[in-house]
């Protein structure tokens, strides 16, 4: 997962949103001399076709000046072999030579056509070359930033794939691990077994009244076979309504004796 996460930073970083905005830009920028570029390579081609019918209408009169020239060069040599007069023969010189600056005006006028043609077609040539390097640009730069994003995609997919793994690797682990919780079951004590009955506090005799020693005092000094003594019935400390009890019997015996010491006397 760190690997994947290291890739995604990486991706991230090359993806940034300011690297994204250079490409962008630069894409804009040869985008702008694309259109430019075909405007005028458009703009140079339109006049073409006329200037192609410039040439050939150029190319018909000058084929027609050198037939011309060329007829009467043939009629010359011809009156020649035939004999013909001096002044057959100087007429159709003339009439040659005229023929000949026909021609050449139309030659000239045909490599005058066929020079701007060239010139135009060059210029449409550049522009279009110019158009197509400023595509070529676009269409790098657009593969390099889509590139960018899908490595940002992929990286994140990777990232994405990486921790749901390692979560459910990290579950699966915590399931081996980690013991299963019971609920205690409730114990019951066997059926045999007698539960200690809760002490009952002890109680003054009502036919006593206040000098009356407990019950459960009396029987506890009867099973012991001394008076005054509280025997040990189990219970870890003498309750405090007993101690009075036995504090209260011993104040009743001390004033009856002390009364039959005043009357002897």
């Amino acid at each position: 997962m760190q690997e994947a996460l290291k890739t995604l930073e990486a991706a991230k970083d090359a993806a940034s949103p300011e690297k994204l905005a250079v490409i962008d830009d630069d894409i804009a920028a040869f985008q702008e001399i694309y259109d430019m570029v075909v405007t005028e390579a458009a703009k140079w081609r339109k006049p073409l076709p006329a200037m192609q019918a410039n040439v050939d209408a150029a190319q018909a009169k000058y084929d027609e000046a050198h037939n011309r020239t060329s007829g009467l060069q043939a009629e010359l040599n011809k009156a020649i072999d035939d004999g013909a007069s001096n002044e057959t023969i100087k007429q159709l010189r003339s009439e040659i030579m005229s023929a000949e600056r026909r021609e050449k005006s139309c030659e000239d006028d045909l490599h005058h056509c066929q020079r701007r043609l060239e010139s135009q077609e060059r210029q449409v040539q550049r522009f279009e070359s110019e158009a197509e390097k400023a595509k070529a640009h676009i269409d790098e730069d657009v593969a390099k930033r889509d590139a960018l994003l899908d490595d940002l995609e992929k990286a994140q997919a990777a990232y994405d794939d990486a921790c749901k793994a390692y979560e459910e690797a990290k579950a699966a682990a915590d399931k081996v691990t980690s013991p299963e919780i019971t609920q205690p079951t409730e114990t019951t004590p066997p059926s045999n077994s007698a539960q200690p009955a809760e002490p009952a506090p002890p109680a003054s005799s009502p036919a006593t009244g206040k000098g009356a020693t407990p019950s459960s005092t009396k029987q506890a000094n009867a099973s012991s076979g001394k008076p005054g003594k509280l025997a040990n019935t189990g219970d870890t400390a003498p309750s405090a309504i007993a101690l009075a009890a036995v504090a209260a019997a011993g104040l009743g015996i001390n004033a009856t004796a002390t009364r039959r010491i005043k009357n002897s006397k």
